[in-house]
């Protein structure tokens, strides 16, 4: 979670109508790309480089590709590149489904039967997501024994919208929120996750492994989890488009959770056209959800028909600059990054979030009050053998030399010693960091200059990994929708040194389509994205 003096970044779908093609210069997505003739980074060639659903469902069409022949490549690619090659090790665990899935799927299509813009594309999910027949660890050792008997909510969505669901990825160990000296992309069942940028590098977290696997291209596209961070990080770092909607937006019924408040579930893909159809499979009511009630008009939304690439001009954009000034290379990608804002017809204006900072510490109480309670919830309903936060801690002390080898679990500690959610304590501190990143925050910044979106740097460079300190985390531009349960978009905007950095676009509850028609169409202006080269490090 960011940017708490924590190391948490944790995050938290699927309607299965199927969807236009996306218009306009969207459609240019869909040609075919050659296939990959040699590799700039020594790997193996890869047909799917870069490869976006449109393409891939073109190629389906045409009948040059089927299902089973996609996800049989990316295993292959997982075996050659996360498992041997640079080890990126981003992928838990395979789904041993997923070519018996595809074929599922290829005979439907053969039948005439086509289930949407998803229908046969392989999908990565964070090890934190319930999805049969796979376990759902949270990277824990204390879980490796948890198989749910039925998909989340969100992986039910998925499937029924055609998805195939390849695997798990690794994540930072119950999303970051066990120590304050945690590693990003480290976790006991995991091991350490790296970022195909630089190998050194952080893959920041929690999403680490969906991160980098996305970015590597393991998979078409995957799903991250954000409590405060968890998706926007990741993705920031490794050259992704992340989307962290309005909490209620996407199911969190069946993801091990950190905060009832905050968690919510969003797509990481290589361009905001995927991250568009995902969403539009995954943003579905659910009973089970009470964040879900929330939302006015439940009615589902093609986030794809939002791929307006003429969208900034005309817009008012706000750029936040108190998010800014912590890494002065940043800072000039950003400079960069608002004159193409303005080149694309955008009104930019500096922007205050006049209430910023003041609710850290009530963001932090709100954590560990609904950390235990809603482990513990879930955990009285799994197959573990762990039924409490207390029986976790316990496990871990047993079993320290494997799990507490780098940090410890005071986060943990803390949390177990915190009372029931009727606390006076616990609903002041919840109301306060509402109020004051919500209404007070995000709603007010925009308002005071009718603006359409806040924008500020996603996050820094990536730092070293370093098991020894942790995590040198140092700014970033997400945490006031996080905290405000608002939706937040990062779109990649340039690099510093090779190291991907990307620009984070703030709005207010369940403006969605309004941040999809921004982040893309900044997207099509710069084109800032590159595929990794896997250095083993930044050149000094």
């Amino acid at each position: 979670m960011r940017p708490l003096p924590i190391a948490l970044l944790f995050s938290f779908a699927l309607l299965a109508a199927c969807q236009p093609q996306p218009t306009s210069s969207a459609a240019t997505d869909a040609a075919v790309p050659a296939p990959a003739q040699a590799s700039a980074h020594g790997l193996p060639a890869f047909a799917f480089e870069e490869a976006t659903i449109a393409q891939l469902q073109q190629q389906m069409q045409n009948g040059s590709l089927t299902s089973h022949a996609l996800v049989q490549a990316y295993l292959d690619r997982i075996a050659a590149v996360d498992r041997a090659g640079p080890a990126l090790n981003s992928v838990i665990e395979t789904n041993p489904d997923a070519l018996k899935d595809a074929d599922a799927l290829d005979a439907e299509r053969k039948a005439g039967k086509l289930r949407g813009p998803l229908h046969g594309i392989p999908v990565l999910l964070k090890d934190n997501i319930d999805a049969t027949p796979m376990v759902n660890s949270a990277g824990s050792l204390a879980l490796a024994d948890n198989r749910p008997a039925a998909d989340a909510f969100l992986v039910a969505r998925l499937r029924a919208a055609g998805a195939v669901i390849l695997g798990k990825t690794n994540l930072s160990e119950w999303a970051n929120f066990r120590s304050s000296r945690a590693t990003s992309g480290w976790s006991g069942r995991g091991g350490q996750t790296r970022n195909p940028y630089a190998l050194d590098r952080s893959p920041c977290g929690s999403s680490s492994g969906t991160g980098t696997a996305i970015a590597a291209n393991l998979a078409s596209v995957g799903i991250g989890t954000e409590t405060d961070g968890s998706i926007l990080c990741p993705s920031a770092v490794a050259g992704l488009v992340g989307i962290k909607p309005t909490v209620g937006l996407v199911s969190r019924s069946g993801i091990i959770p950190i905060s009832i408040s905050q968690d919510s579930a969003g797509p990481m893909a290589r361009s905001v056209a995927d991250a568009a159809a995902v969403l539009t499979a995954i943003a579905a009511p659910d009973a089970s959800d009470p964040a879900a009630a929330e939302r006015s008009d439940p009615a589902p939304i093609d986030y794809t028909a939002h791929l307006k690439p003429d969208a900034l001009r005309g817009a008012r954009i706000g750029v936040v600059r108190r998010l800014m000034g912590y890494h002065p290379d940043t800072d000039a990608v950003m400079e960069r990054a608002i004159e193409a804002l303005k080149a694309s017809g955008a009104t930019v204006v500096d922007a205050d979030i006049a209430t910023l900072g003041q609710w850290d510490d009530a963001e932090y109480q709100v954590l560990l009050y609904e950390f235990k309670d809603g482990l513990n919830r879930y955990l009285s309903g799994a197959s573990s053998a762990r039924r409490s936060l207390a029986d976790i801690i316990a496990f871990n002390l047993a079993h320290a030399d494997r799990e507490m080898p780098l940090f410890g679990q005071e986060t943990f500690e803390q949390a177990n010693a915190k009372g029931p959610l009727t606390e006076p304590a616990y609903i002041a501190a919840r109301d306060r960091v509402r109020r004051l990143a919500g209404p007070q925050g995000i709603d007010a910044a925009l308002q005071a200059q009718r603006l359409d979106a806040l924008v500020a740097p996603s996050m820094s460079p990536p730092w070293t990994t370093d098991p020894v300190l942790g995590d040198h985390f140092i700014g970033a531009g997400y945490g006031t929708a996080a905290a405000a349960r608002y939706p937040s978009l990062t779109v990649p905007m340039g690099e510093v040194r090779g190291l991907p950095v990307g620009i984070a676009f703030l709005g207010t509850a369940w403006s969605e389509p309004r941040l999809i028609e921004l982040g893309y169409a900044f997207e099509q202006a710069t084109k800032a994205r590159k595929p990794p080269r896997f250095l083993p490090t930044i050149a000094q």
